[in-house]
């Protein structure tokens, strides 16, 4: 029993350290908790996308992918010109602000159809999420041998707990982001966060 609660922790931990770093799922559902617009599903679709993701390396699928290094560059081009095209709108909402301050509404269906579609994207678009998931969890998954699937299990709580916190407790911030500058300045970061990671995985590719 130890030894299982012992491999649950470290898959946790290794889940957590994995995924606080700033990235583009981070920074979506952050978006998307602060204006509370389709957080739900949002965060559904990015630790279920994790938690399968996190399956398939358990499960020993990554070793198979490497032999096929044609997929990794398409979905790093598709990936990374997502990225581009995302980070591009968010510069804009910083040069050109709209309604800058901070909506607190929940939104309409064709902005929760939106949010959905952008969340699946930036999932299984980013091949940073593949060798996060698939390939690292997978590989450290494996040293656990019997007890691979706790490891697993332990990263998916970790992926959970984290998008579920990002996400429903964002609302916390709004107050202090009310401000249009204030919310110019996130999706700055946002923007640069994006055009980077795109920038990157293009370059690669």
């Amino acid at each position: 029993m130890f030894s299982e609660m012992t491999a649950l922790a470290a898959g946790f931990g290794t889940g957590l350290s994995l995924i606080v770093a700033i990235g583009a799922q981070n920074a979506f559902v952050l978006r998307q908790g602060l204006h509370r617009d389709a957080v739900l599903p949002v965060v559904a679709i990015c630790a279920l996308s994790d938690a399968l993701l996190i399956a398939l390396g358990v499960a020993g699928v990554g070793a198979v992918v490497v032999a096929r290094p044609g997929a990794l560059r398409a979905v790093a081009l598709v990936g990374g010109g997502f990225l581009l095209v995302y980070g591009a709108l968010a510069a804009r909402r910083v040069l050109r602000p709209g309604d800058g301050a901070l909506r607190t509404e929940n939104g309409a269906a064709g902005s929760r159809r939106r949010a959905v579609l952008t969340g699946l994207a930036l999932t299984w678009l980013n091949p940073h999420v593949y060798l996060d998931t698939v390939f690292l969890v997978g590989s450290l998954a494996s040293d656990h041998g019997p007890l691979r699937w706790t490891f697993g299990l332990g990263a998916g709580l970790a992926s959970l707990c984290w998008f579920a916190a990002l996400g429903f407790g964002a609302r916390l911030l709004s107050r202090h982001l009310a401000r249009p500058s204030a919310w110019r300045v996130l999706d700055g970061l946002v923007a640069v966060t994006m055009l980077a990671l795109g920038g990157m995985l293009i370059a690669g590719a």
